[in-house]
């Protein structure tokens, strides 16, 4: 039964979706299966065993603890991400110290030892290319991120988040987008490049200005194309 689960959560994400039936019995040999839950810590970058997920299912997110013990957040990783060891080498010594945390009620995840993992793509040159291809898409959504941080004012990155988020995680009703919450203010502010007294300065005034309803447990933009 549990070797029938990982082949699922395997098979299902799309890195792995155009190889044969005997590749997949042969991957299933080397992937482990994981569940979380809310809270629950998932990553360390200092662990002895490195590794790299896949996640299947619900939201994390990645926190960077500094030498303070301050947490701050990083990234959001989202069903069908990649964390873990994605550089496929060594962190550096003195790296501030990187986990994942699960903000939704549960996550699924299939996972490699590094080890393991760079064994797959030597075998698998179209799981190989996948790879590569995804990593660049995430590099790429970094870099934009970085440039709203420069070039842009703190209201519009807010709002870019604010939309970004919504469509990766919600539905559309006509031109009203509903999605749930599961940020703090504090965690906007940190991926925004802003701070966690500006980011509610902001979402109030959008609520008065009744382009957005926000809650702890939803966020709907009423009108996405209209938002500014």
């Amino acid at each position: 039964m549990q070797q029938d689960v990982k082949y699922w959560y395997l098979r299902n994400h799309q890195i792995f979706s155009q190889i044969t039936d005997d590749k997949y019995q042969e991957l299933c040999v080397w992937v482990g299966f994981k569940k979380a839950i809310k809270n629950e810590d998932i990553f360390f970058t200092h662990e002895p065993v490195k590794r790299i997920y896949f996640l299947k299912k619900g939201m994390l997110k990645i926190i960077s603890q500094d030498i303070d013990g301050n947490e701050v957040t990083k990234d959001i990783i989202q069903k069908g991400d990649i964390f873990g060891e994605i550089a496929l080498d060594e962190a550096p010594d003195g790296e501030t110290s990187e986990y994942a945390k699960v903000i939704t009620d549960e996550a699924v995840m299939c996972t490699f030892t590094l080890e393991n993992f760079e064994k797959v793509l030597a075998k698998n040159p179209s799981i190989s290319l996948k790879f590569t291809k995804k990593v660049g898409n995430k590099l790429k959504t970094l870099e934009n991120r970085y440039n709203h941080l420069i070039f842009k004012d703190v209201r519009t990155r807010v709002i870019h988040f604010l939309k970004k988020f919504v469509q990766d995680n919600g539905e559309a009703q006509g031109k009203l987008w509903l999605a749930r919450n599961y940020l703090t203010h504090q965690d906007i502010a940190h991926l925004t490049g802003s701070t966690r007294q500006t980011v509610t300065s902001i979402l109030n005034q959008l609520k008065k200005e009744n382009q957005l309803i926000y809650s702890r447990n939803e966020i709907v933009i009423l009108d996405l194309d209209g938002l500014r």
